[in-house]
This record gives structure tokens, C-alpha cells and sequence, in this order.
């Protein structure tokens, strides 16, 4: 990467400042040697505000089967002190209209905040892809920059072979 210009034109197939702000970002990076990758889960949980946080842990316990197990366990416990044991005085009678009702604010409660958590997670995969870009860039620019490296190392050795052969054929000439 000593001629940037002409690096960036033969790789890129466009100028430098035809390049988007991703490219110069990871141009950059390479040009000073330093890493592009980072933790995806603590950048994102450094950017992350309470609600977010809050949503996130809410989608969690919500999706879990320990969530799931607690609440088949409360709606048993629920239906059997409503028919069986408050049979005569039952503060919810079946059809169990009260249940129904709290049933409905919860879903209606939960049904937007897993929502905003989907949000962030496409908003994660969305991040995660970026940097997933600028590390595949910059490992193929480091890659091509080897190639030349490597390049001009044998023509090189080409080259300095050349001239000790071309030498040992002038002196064999020289002697014959």
C-alpha cells in the first residue's frame, strides 16, 4: 500500500474519492496497522439505553421455558382455586372472565416491547454485517498487500538470478 492511489484504483476499480465512507474507514485502518474488529455485544450494549435493555431482558424471560412452564402453572392454579376449592364463592367464576382480561393486558402489554426487542436484534444483525464487511475488507486488502509483497520479492530474486547467470555465462564464455 505504498502508492495509494494507484492501490486503491486497482483494487477498488474507482478513485479514492469515489470510495464510501466504510472503504476510507477501513483504508485507514490498514494504513496504520491497526485492528478494524471489535465485540459486537459490548458496542452495542454501550449504545444501548435503559428501555432497550429492559425490552431485550423482558423478550428473554418471555421466551423461556421456565417463563413458559410458571405461567401453564399459575393459569392451573388459577382454574383449579376458581372451580374446586372456591366452588360456591369464587372470585372468577368459569368462564373465567377476569383471567381473560389480565390475559389481554399482558399480551397487549408484551406484544409491543418483543417487538421492540426484534427491532434491536435486526438492528444488531444490521451492525453485525457492517463489521463483518469491514473485516473481510480490510483481511483482503492485507491479503493482496502480501501478494505484492511477495510479488516484488520474486521478481526480484528473478531479477538478481538473472544477472548472476548472464555474469557465470560471461565468464564460462570468457574461459572457453
Amino acid at each position: 500500500m505504498y502508492n495509494l492511489p494507484n492501490f486503491v484504483h486497482t483494487h477498488f476499480d474507482k478513485s479514492a474519492d469515489e470510495l464510501g465512507d466504510i472503504e476510507k474507514r477501513v483504508l485507514k485502518k490498514a494504513h496504520e496497522r491497526k485492528i478494524i474488529s471489535t465485540d459486537v455485544n459490548a458496542a452495542l450494549l454501550a449504545e444501548a439505553s435503559l428501555g432497550q435493555r429492559l425490552a431485550d431482558d423482558i423478550a428473554r424471560i418471555g421466551g423461556s421455558w421456565g417463563f413458559i412452564i410458571s405461567f401453564l402453572l399459575f393459569l392451573t392454579i388459577w382454574t383449579v382455586v376458581n372451580t374446586i376449592l372456591l366452588a360456591t364463592r369464587a372470585f372468577d367464576p368459569y368462564p373465567f372472565i377476569f383471567l381473560n382480561l389480565l390475559l389481554s393486558m399482558i399480551a397487549a402489554i408484551q406484544a409491543p416491547i418483543i417487538m421492540m426487542s426484534q427491532n434491536r436484534q435486526t438492528e444488531r444483525d444490521r451492525f453485525e454485517a457492517a463489521k463483518d464487511y469491514e473485516v473481510n475488507l480490510k483481511a483482503e486488502l492485507e491479503v493482496l498487500s502480501l501478494h505484492q509483497k511477495i510479488d516484488l520479492q520474486v521478481l526480484t530474486e528473478l531479477s538478481s538470478l538473472r544477472e548472476e547467470i548472464s555474469r557465470l555465462t560471461t565468464a564460462l564464455a570468457a574461459k572457453g
